[in-house]
């Protein structure tokens, strides 16, 4: 491609931002959450919005809202369905390939209020970022499809070869529980040569990176019971076990003395990873003073290679109603990333023996609500990698490098499952200090005007075939 229809679309990106960071606040202004709890209104309000943005960029054959039948209900004769998500479709011409353009419209829940610096959801810009729910995770990977679109059209005008489809899930913070069935039954619309995953990040906010390896991820919740119902803590106290000092003993079984896992069966990825030392552990995490880090080996291997196993919840009574009691049933929630190349069954299958076998007193373990999704490695050897980078190159003036990522996005594994041939790039607009699914999340208005020329830079480069 031509220095010169680089610099025009980094112009157009350059002039269009402000627009482009007004649209975002307004899609960031709906709390769409996807769980349950949630008012489901603002999602559809949400998808409604998303939908006029892909209309208002004049090339898509049809832009429409859908939803699709949960796991496990797709035989159903009422089945219960998903979120709503859009989806669009343009036709490539002249042998051009097709990018599926994919990112989630839905967002976490705020969390506490009182813990943000300023209200979840009203954007808030200060110091060269936007704070608000959803203003980088992912709301910012919608309008990036946006405004990349727009500025593919001001380069190459709107007769372009390229084919496009576009997906927008509403549900990714809720398990993407239709995801599956929403890709097979609008397989047709959705099959593409390369896919680009608008939902990780960059290595820090002026050096791009390309998502190469993702952890798997586990979750369950155990319900640890001792006791067939509470009684006195000073009568019987010191003879008969509580389950809340089950869970404890129990729960230390999970790890060494250093932090590392401790469960047999559970391995570890042999990844190559770039310098990272623990002063940039400590800035980026917010380490306090005086606290370890925890496991072994280099310390990005332990954020993207090995396995970590968090408990995220505890059902138990709280201080305010902490009564002198035995307490009978505590439930705990149990998050778990895998290593990748490790199948989540088996590591699921691992950890819940460990479990059972460790149980302390005998205390009786139920497991219930499991949730699996695959780790994900990247190919990185076909064409459509070598656009992408070429296209950071161009967006961010500096070369990316190719990083894991310590999450999990599981639906992964059924883009994989779905469209085998097709390359899937997993990008983003988040950096170390954007604290998605945290309060006071946000995004970096610099780096994100360069991730912006990127995926426009590289849409140019699918369409001329370079």
């Amino acid at each position: 491609m031509s220095d010169q229809l680089e610099t025009v679309i980094k112009q157009h990106v350059d002039t269009a931002f402000e627009t482009t960071i007004e649209e975002l606040c307004e899609l960031v202004r709906i709390p769409s959450v996807s769980w349950p709890a949630f008012d489901p209104a603002h999602v559809q309000e949400s998808a409604e919005k998303v939908a006029e943005l892909m209309r208002s960029t004049g090339v898509f054959e049809f832009v429409d809202i859908r939803r699709a039948p949960v796991a496990g209900q797709e035989n159903e004769t009422d089945p219960e369905l998903g979120q709503p998500a859009v989806i669009a479709r343009r036709p490539a011409k002249n042998g051009a390939p097709t990018v599926l353009l994919y990112a989630h419209h839905d967002v976490q829940p705020p969390g506490k209020e009182e813990e943000w610096d300023t209200p979840p959801f009203e954007p808030t810009e200060r110091n060269g970022r936007l704070y608000a729910r959803g203003a980088a995770d992912d709301k910012a990977g919608v309008m990036v499809h946006v405004a990349a679109i727009r500025a593919l059209i001001e380069a190459k005008g709107a007769d372009f070869d390229l084919g496009l489809a576009v997906f927008i899930e509403g549900e990714e913070e809720w398990a993407s529980q239709s995801f599956a069935n929403f890709l097979h039954e609008n397989r047709a619309e959705l099959e593409a040569d390369a896919i680009i995953v608008a939902d990780s990040g960059n290595w820090d906010v002026d050096t791009p990176a390309l998502t190469v390896a993702l952890r798997g991820a586990v979750a369950f919740n155990v319900r640890i019971e001792t006791m067939a119902h509470a009684t006195h803590s000073g009568m019987f106290g010191g003879a008969v076990p509580d389950a809340m000092l089950a869970a404890v003993k129990l729960l230390g079984t999970l790890w060494d003395e250093d932090g590392s896992v401790a469960v047999e069966g559970l391995t570890s990825a042999d990844l190559t990873t770039p310098e990272y030392d623990e002063a940039r552990l400590r800035e980026e995490s917010g380490l306090l003073d005086g606290v370890s880090p925890i496991g072994r080996g280099e310390i990005l291997s332990r954020m993207w290679a090995q396995p970590a196993i968090t408990v995220t919840g505890i059902d138990a009574p709280n201080i305010a109603n902490a009564s002198n009691t035995l307490i009978p049933s505590v439930l705990v929630r149990i998050s778990a990333r895998v290593a990748p190349g490790q199948d989540p069954q088996e590591f699921y299958d691992a950890l819940t023996g460990h479990l059972t076998k460790h149980a302390p007193f005998g205390a009786k373990l139920t497991f219930e609500d499991p949730g699996l999704g695959q780790a994900f490695s990247v190919d990185t050897s076909g064409p459509a990698v070598a656009h992408m980078r070429a296209a950071m190159t161009g967006g961010f003036d500096r070369e990316p490098i190719d990083m894991g990522i310590g999450g999990s996005i599981p639906f992964i594994a059924d883009l994989v499952d779905e469209f085998p041939q097709a390359e899937i790039l997993v990008t983003g607009v988040e950096d170390p200090d954007g604290r998605p699914h945290s309060p006071n999340e946000s995004l970096h208005l610099a780096s994100y005007k360069n991730a912006l020329a990127t995926e426009a830079i590289f849409l140019a480069r699918m369409n001329d075939g370079l």
